[in-house]
């Protein structure tokens, strides 16, 4: 992928750094000559595609994220992608920007729902307590999202990332099978664990609330 090797001399962090400067990268910037390159597959057009709108797309996406960085560069990573698989040759500077904006829009949108999803999941591990009646108020979000942060830092590091692979990027199981070198039928007993330790992690949290 001609991202993965142009990112081995970009690092995603200095988009922070650079985020807000001071440029125009697109003035001298002949858009219908790149982009035709672009759709050739020219690693060198794409190089310099990600050097002039790599950090223009990053602070428009602090924009869309509400200045949520971390949101932000993972949209930005969803959007060079979605570029690679739909670019075509564009006439003009205007055209291009826009068509840009709504990729990046839409793999803003995309993360966003991501997290939804996830937290949705374990919303559904607090109804099952509150379900019991042990806790009968109603538990504010930034709570939960403070129980749920401080039980996935007890997790181990392996078991984080199946999280993050299965219920974050949304990856098929077969697939993380593949990713980690093991069988679908592991990683479902993996996962199965992994949720019995993180629900019991945040139960154990409200309980100690509720008791404190």
């Amino acid at each position: 992928m001609v991202w993965d090797q142009i990112s081995q001399t970009e690092s995603r962090e200095s988009l922070t750094l650079t985020a807000m400067a001071d440029e125009n990268p697109t003035d001298c910037l002949q858009v219908e000559r790149l982009t035709s390159r672009m759709v050739r597959s020219e690693e060198d057009a794409y190089r310099e595609f990600y050097h002039a709108y790599a950090h223009r797309l990053f602070r428009y996406l602090l924009v869309v994220t509400h200045g949520h960085e971390e949101t932000a560069k993972e949209a930005l990573q969803q959007t060079l992608l979605r570029v690679v698989r739909n670019i075509r040759r564009f006439d003009s500077e205007e055209a291009f920007w826009s068509w840009l904006t709504v990729l990046a829009r839409s793999a803003a949108t995309d993360q966003a729902r991501r997290g939804r999803s996830y937290l949705n999941l374990l919303q559904g591990f607090y109804e099952q307590w509150t379900a019991s009646g042990t806790h009968p108020e109603p538990e504010p979000s930034d709570r939960l999202n403070d129980h749920v942060d401080s039980s996935l830092a007890s997790l181990s590091e392996e078991d984080r990332h199946l999280i993050h692979l299965k219920y974050l990027a949304r990856t098929p199981v077969r697939e993380i099978a593949e990713k980690l070198n093991t069988t679908e039928k592991a990683i479902e007993s993996r996962l199965v664990r992994v949720r019995q330790r993180l629900k019991s992690a945040i139960l154990e949290r409200l309980q100690h609330e509720t008791t404190a």
